[in-house]
Formats: structure tokens, C-alpha cells, sequence
């Protein structure tokens, strides 16, 4: 909670915020006096909360903080959720799986690729067009099928996502907010881990405290066959596990008659074995 306020204190000036400059101006961003003025709180209560110190602040005084900082509406729902968030969650008993009739789906939405992912983006579904335009997840070894591992430590992905940097931010943002609502999780804290030890990115990043939601949009991927190809998606959340989020990828009718087409050639050119999956 500390980092995040002087995280967000540092990138505000005080134009931003109806300040006057002032002169000798020598702390990055905004004062904490200035911070606690606009707040309506105390300077030393404001210190305390930069320091990490065990104090609880009322959801008001959080909203008094998100509006003072200019936090976006994640950045506040993260804000709540790091100091009034959920117990911690129990280390889950099984593997997370998704149901047989999910499965199902996502195969008979081929030639539109589609996916499931877990709590931390482990991928627990994929069809063949996913795995044709991103990567063979099943081939992969079971601590590698995942998307924010492929992400940061495959260099594949940096040339299947042709707007790499900004994806693999946003998808750390959004892995910050799910592990908020799982603070007693171990998997996070493990792949997060796992995570600093390969990826600068995520060494640099992590510290920004970026917070991002679950959303629909646009993405942009390389295929050595297909070239550039954009796609827009939608993020749906299974509601018997809100953890399990199915994501379905569309095109324009040339591009996706160009996926089915290379669907087709692939299976004619698969060993008898392999057409059966």
C-alpha cells in the first residue's frame, strides 16, 4: 500500500492537481503534506500509510486518497482491496479444471480461437486455432502452460504479439488485481517469483504498481503464414468459478477464412494420430 501511494504521489505535478508550484521544489511529484492537504487527513497520518506502518484507513479516507492521487477506477478497487480485501484464500485441494461442457465448447468454437484460463492465467483449454496462432499448450510442460510465463520468458511471444510491450504490461496489471483478491495464495506468489528471475520487464514493472481489469478488446498477432492479423476478443467469467475466464477471438470474414484454411492444411498434414485430437 505504501509503494502504491508514493508510486502515485511521484507521477503527479502539482499543475495536475490545482497546486502551485512554488519555488526550490525538490521531491518528485507532489509533497506528502500536499497529498494529506488534498486528502483532508494529516501529514503524519499520510507518512504512516507511505511507511508501511499498521494502520487501517476507513474506506472513506481511501476514497479521499484515490481522488487526491487521480486513481483510476481499478487503481481504486485495487486500493480497496489491498487494505479491506478478502481473508486469505485456501490453497486449493485439486488442480483447477474446467468443466467437461466448457471444454467442449471452446473446441467446437474452431476455427475461432478460443481459450480458458485459471486464477493465475494458467491456460486450462485451448482449440486448435489458440494453439495454432499462439503456442501448442498442451505440448508444453504443465509449469509452462501459462500465459504470463509464455508472456515474459518464451521469445516467441514477442514476435506472435506484434504490440508486445503494451499486452504484456496490461496482463501483469491485470495479474496484480486477481492476486489482490487472493493474498494468502501461494500459486501467485510462486509464479511471481518464477517471474523476476527471467524477465527485467517484470523487475521494472512490478514496482509501478500498475493495476488493470478484465476486458474485451483488440489484439494484433504474427503468424509465419498469415502475416499480421488483428482480432478482436471477448472475456467472459464461468459462473461457477469466477476465476475460470473463457476468451473467444473473432476476425473479418478474409482473415478467418485464411485461419480455417490453415487449419485444414495442417490437419491434412498431421499424422493419423494427431488428426483424432
Amino acid at each position: 500500500m505504501g509503494e502504491l501511494l508514493r508510486s502515485r504521489r511521484e507521477r503527479l505535478r502539482p499543475a495536475d492537481v490545482g497546486l502551485p508550484a512554488g519555488t526550490r521544489r525538490r521531491t518528485r511529484g507532489l509533497r506528502r503534506e500536499e497529498v494529506a492537504q488534498l486528502a483532508a487527513i494529516s501529514s503524519t497520518y499520510y507518512t504512516y500509510l507511505e511507511q508501511g506502518r499498521e494502520v487501517r484507513p476507513s474506506r472513506q479516507v481511501l476514497d479521499a486518497l484515490s481522488a487526491a492521487l487521480r486513481l483510476d477506477a481499478a487503481e481504486r478497487r485495487h486500493v480497496h482491496e489491498l487494505v479491506h480485501g478478502a481473508p486469505p484464500a485456501e490453497t486449493p485441494a485439486v488442480a483447477e479444471a474446467p468443466p467437461p461442457a466448457l471444454v467442449s465448447l471452446v473446441d467446437r468454437l474452431d476455427p475461432c480461437p478460443a481459450y480458458v484460463t485459471g486464477r493465475c492465467w494458467d491456460v486450462l483449454a485451448s482449440n486448435r486455432a489458440a494453439r495454432t496462432l499462439w503456442t501448442d499448450w498442451p505440448a508444453r510442460p504443465p509449469e509452462a502452460r501459462n500465459l504470463l510465463w509464455w508472456m515474459f520468458s518464451d521469445p516467441a511471444a514477442r514476435q506472435v504479439m506484434v504490440d508486445w510491450p503494451a499486452e504484456a504490461s496490461a496482463l501483469l496489471g491485470r495479474f496484480r488485481t486477481a492476486a489482490a483478491r487472493h493474498p494468502g495464495d501461494p500459486g501467485f506468489g510462486s509464479l511471481l517469483e518464477r517471474l523476476h528471475t527471467v524477465s527485467p520487464e517484470v523487475r521494472e514493472w512490478w514496482p509501478q504498481h500498475r493495476v488493470m481489469p478484465l476486458s474485451s478488446g483488440t489484439k494484433r498477432l504474427r503468424h509465419p503464414a498469415l502475416g499480421e492479423i488483428e482480432l478482436e476478443h471477448v472475456v467472459l467469467r464461468l459462473a461457477d468459478d469466477l476465476d475460470q475466464k473463457l476468451v473467444t477471438f473473432t476476425a473479418s470474414d478474409r482473415v478467418q477464412a485464411r485461419i480455417s484454411r490453415l487449419l485444414e492444411t495442417d490437419r491434412a498434414e498431421a499424422p493419423d494420430d494427431a488428426r483424432s485430437q
